[in-house]
Order: structure tokens, then C-alpha cells, then sequence
């Protein structure tokens, strides 16, 4: 198999005028560890706003759908659109950072995601807000860009740690937005869940042109729009598949139908690219054991992840009579959230000591062991407050563990001049992997409903099994990446 070394290289005239010096080679920490910390922090302000629109809709959904008068059937658009628009543009913007820079690509998105949430703010029917979410669906290649503009921006001995908490933000963001849903719906409006993310866009937005230095790596290639079309439509059929079995069923012509159109899609999108002199993605990267084996654990704890932040609040919310259910409000189920957060907070920064000490693999080997502990946990112990609170902060430190690993494992396998796409696979990796949980789950649930139609407690358990069934074949996975390289060693394909 051809090396993955062969990839386009960066382009760095030697000596025209303007050439970047050394001192601007990426990981060169070119403004010291003053401006890398604001460069991380403006990274980390564009990441949470993206993980708080991803999350604080769901909650709010029933409540929306009163307010505008919609179908529940239209206002499931609101969370399909986006995740559609995301997984499409997410790997393309990442790819079009690496050849035309990060940070204008940054930028350009951050800007995307505050129109979104400006039409959705103004808002007053769902027409309009489903093309505002569509809108905002560019904004999930924040993560990409900003995994590659940390490769270029810090120094070796500070990147694990910048990438690891990066990766940890998904995870945060999106427990603190179950959490503060409640009270913005409470006392405010759902307007309101999209004008504080608007106002915080804006802000990344400037922050970002001032304080972000522009990559100096950059590649020298053309966009390969057949390889674009071919994955746009292959990630749109089966993710529109996902999203609208449940609705449409399972085996209805219309589901089975997107899903062999989406597989074969994407199989014919795999040979064009293969065959391309400059493809979208390079399929001698993606054939990396590093790679695709990430890619695939990637999928596995997006499954996991996405089960405890739909299923926990629910499962509270869930009466009393059912003989199983707390009864709580969204508010008060979201703080049950709040302690996966907060490991995630602890062990985001300490990624780099983690990957220095023991490597990313055995990290990533821990983290689905603790989730995969998390959910067989909750299976059988859920009658009391503290069990879900225990269950939660084992899953938060587990999938903490998990996605700093995961995007420290893609950036270290993969060439600099790759780093875009790589990472925007991944991500959308991890949103198939979500998009699957949602799907299942919901499945569950209905197949096992319970008195006056609620979902019996045998749907949630069956579900929690699952995610822990996700969790442990992630870990054996994990066990395909290969070991950390000596230094100077070229990756294992």
C-alpha cells in the first residue's frame, strides 16, 4: 500500500518575500504562550457556542412545536436539516481550510453559524427556522479547523492538551445546554436559545480575524467536485434515512430506498476518489490503520454519547406513575447532566500529561471501559437520584477520555497538509454515530410502550444496554489503532 506520505505537500517558497520563517512552522508557537492561550481560548468560545446549538434545541422541541403550530413531523426537520448540513459542508470546509487556510475558514463558518441563529431568532414560523438550522449546520466544522489550526499554532509539548480539551468541549456544551434550556424556556422564550449564540458568534467572529494568525500551511490542490457530490450524496441519503425511519418505518420503500442509494453513493464516491490525481479525501489516508480504525471508534462513542444526553434527561422526566420515572422538569432533569460535564472539564486539560504518560490509545482503551461501566451501571441500578448521578460522572470522565484521544490519534496519524479533512471525517463519524443512537433509541422506546403509551422501562434499559454494547466494541476497536511511534517514526498503515 502506497504511503500516506505521499499526499500533497504544504506549500513554503523558500525564499519569495513574505516566505514564513521558521519561526512559523506549524507548532512553532510564533507569538508565545500568551498568544496561544488566546488563539485556544477564541477556538474554545467558537467550539462551546457550536455544542450549545446542538443540544439545547432537543429539549425545547415540544415546547416549539406548541408556539409556532407546527406538526411533529415538520418541527423533527429542525434537528434533521442541521445534522444533514453538517455532515455534508463539515469534511468539504475542513479540506478548503487546508488549502486556503484556517483561519478565513474559521471565520467563515463561525459567521454562518450567527446568521443561522439570527433566522432562527426572528423566526415565527418552522419554514423559517429549518432554513436557519440548515444555516447553522455549517458551523460543525469548527472542530476540524480547529484541530488544524492548533497543529499549526502550538508546539508539540502543548498539543495534546489544546486538541484533548477542544475535544472535551463537545461533550461540555452539550451537557450545559440541556442544562440552561430549561430556564431560558421557563422565563425567556426559545428566541432566546438563539440570540445568546448569535451575540457569542459575533464576538468568536472578531476575536478570531484579530487574534488567530493565518496557517502557513497550505495545499496546493484543486477541489475534486465530483468526489464532493458523490459523499454529499451518499451522507445525505443515509443520514435522512436514520433521522426518518422511525416516522416513515423501517421497511417503507421511501427508508430503504435512501439507505441503498446513500451506501452506494458512497461506494462509487470511495473508487472516484480513489482514482482522482487530487482528491477531496485521500483514500491512502483513509486506509491508515490509525485512521479508519479511529474513524470507526469514532462512530461507536458518538452512539454511546449521544444515548446518555437524549436518554438520561428523558428517562427523568418520565411520571412518577410509571413506576419507574422521577417526574422532574427539564431544568431539573438537565442538572442530573451536569456532573458528565463536569469530569469532562477535568480531564479535557489533562490530555497532554495523559498522551505524554501513556499514549492516546491506551487513554482512548480507558475511556470506553469507564462508558461501557457508566451504562451497565445505569441498566441496572436507576430507582435512586445518586445512581444517575454516579453513572453520569463515570460516563463524563469515560467519554472524556475518548474524544481527546480520538482527535489527538487522527491528528498524530495523518500528514499536516491532511490534518482539515482528516478531522472533519471523524467528526462526521461521530454525527452518523449520534444520528444512530437517535434512531435506535427512539425505535426501542415505541417497539416497548407501557400504560397510557409512555415507554416502559424495559425501552430505556434495552437502550443503555445498547450504548454499553457500543462502548466495548469501540474498545476492541481501539485495540486495531496502532501503538504510539517512536519519535522520528513514520505512522503504521
Amino acid at each position: 500500500m502506497k504511503s500516506a506520505q505521499q499526499a500533497p505537500t504544504a506549500t513554503v517558497p523558500p525564499t519569495a518575500p513574505g516566505t514564513p520563517t521558521a519561526s512559523d512552522a506549524p507548532g512553532a508557537d510564533r507569538g508565545g504562550m500568551n498568544r496561544t492561550g488566546f488563539v485556544l481560548l477564541v477556538l474554545i468560545m467558537g467550539a462551546l457556542t457550536y455544542s450549545l446549538l446542538q443540544s439545547m434545541l432537543a429539549p425545547a422541541l415540544p415546547q416549539i412545536q406548541t408556539e409556532i403550530g407546527a406538526s411533529a413531523d415538520a418541527t423533527s426537520w429542525l434537528m434533521t436539516g442541521y445534522l444533514l448540513c453538517a455532515s455534508v459542508t463539515t469534511p468539504i470546509l475542513g479540506r478548503l481550510g487546508d488549502m486556503y487556510g484556517k483561519k478565513r475558514l474559521f471565520v467563515f463558518t463561525i459567521g454562518m453559524l450567527a446568521v443561522g441563529s439570527l433566522v432562527c431568532a426572528l423566526a415565527d414560523s418552522v419554514g423559517l427556522m429549518i432554513i436557519g438550522r440548515v444555516i447553522q449546520g455549517f458551523g460543525g466544522a469548527v472542530f476540524p479547523l480547529s484541530f488544524g489550526i492548533v497543529r499549526d499554532e502550538f508546539p508539540p509539548e502543548r498539543r495534546a492538551g489544546a486538541i484533548g480539551l477542544m475535544s472535551a468541549i463537545m461533550g461540555i456544551g452539550g451537557g450545559i445546554g440541556i442544562v440552561v434550556t430549561g430556564p431560558i424556556m421557563d422565563h425567556l422564550s426559545y428566541h432566546w436559545l438563539f440570540w445568546i449564540p448569535m451575540v457569542t458568534c459575533l464576538v468568536t467572529a472578531v476575536a478570531s480575524w484579530f487574534l488567530i494568525p493565518e496557517s502557513p500551511i497550505r495545499v496546493k490542490a484543486r477541489i475534486h467536485w465530483l468526489g464532493g457530490a458523490l459523499m454529499s450524496l451518499g451522507l445525505v441519503g443515509v443520514m435522512l434515512a436514520l433521522s426518518k425511519g422511525e416516522s416513515w418505518g423501517w421497511g417503507s420503500v421511501n427508508t430503504v430506498g435512501l439507505f441503498v442509494a446513500g451506501f452506494v453513493f458512497l461506494a462509487l464516491w470511495v473508487f472516484a476518489e480513489s482514482r482522482a490525481a487530487e482528491p477531496l479525501v485521500d483514500m491512502r489516508v483513509m486506509r491508515l490503520r490509525g485512521v479508519w480504525a479511529t474513524n470507526l471508534g469514532g462512530l461507536l462513542v458518538g452512539f454511546s454519547m449521544m444515548a446518555g444526553m437524549l436518554l438520561v434527561p428523558r428517562f427523568l422526566q418520565m411520571p412518577e406513575s410509571t413506576g419507574y420515572g422521577f417526574g422532574t422538569t427539564v431544568t431539573v432533569s438537565g442538572l442530573y447532566v451536569l456532573p458528565q460535564a463536569f469530569a469532562m472539564l477535568l480531564i479535557g486539560p489533562m490530555a497532554g500529561v495523559i498522551d505524554k504518560r501513556f499514549g492516546s490509545r491506551l487513554a482512548m482503551v480507558a475511556g470506553c471501559v469507564l462508558m461501557a461501566a457508566g451504562f451497565v451501571f445505569l441498566a441496572t441500578l436507576h430507582t435512586r437520584g445518586w445512581h444517575i448521578l454516579v453513572a453520569m460522572f463515570v460516563f463524563g470522565i469515560g467519554i472524556g477520555l475518548a474524544m481527546s484521544a480520538m482527535a489527538n490519534l487522527i491528528v498524530g496519524a495523518v500528514p499536516v497538509e491532511q490534518t482539515g479533512i482528516a478531522t472533519g471525517i471523524n467528526t462526521i463519524a461521530r454525527t452518523v454515530g449520534m444520528s444512530c443512537a437517535s434512531a435506535i433509541s427512539t425505535t426501542l422506546l415505541t417497539a416497548n410502550p407501557g400504560p397510557g403509551g409512555l415507554p416502559a422501562e424495559r425501552g430505556f434499559v434495552l437502550t443503555f444496554v445498547c450504548a454499553a454494547v457500543a462502548a466495548i466494541i469501540a474498545l476492541g476497536v481501539t485495540f486495531v489503532v496502532p501503538r504510539r511511534a517512536k519519535p522520528g517514526a513514520r505512522p503504521v498503515a
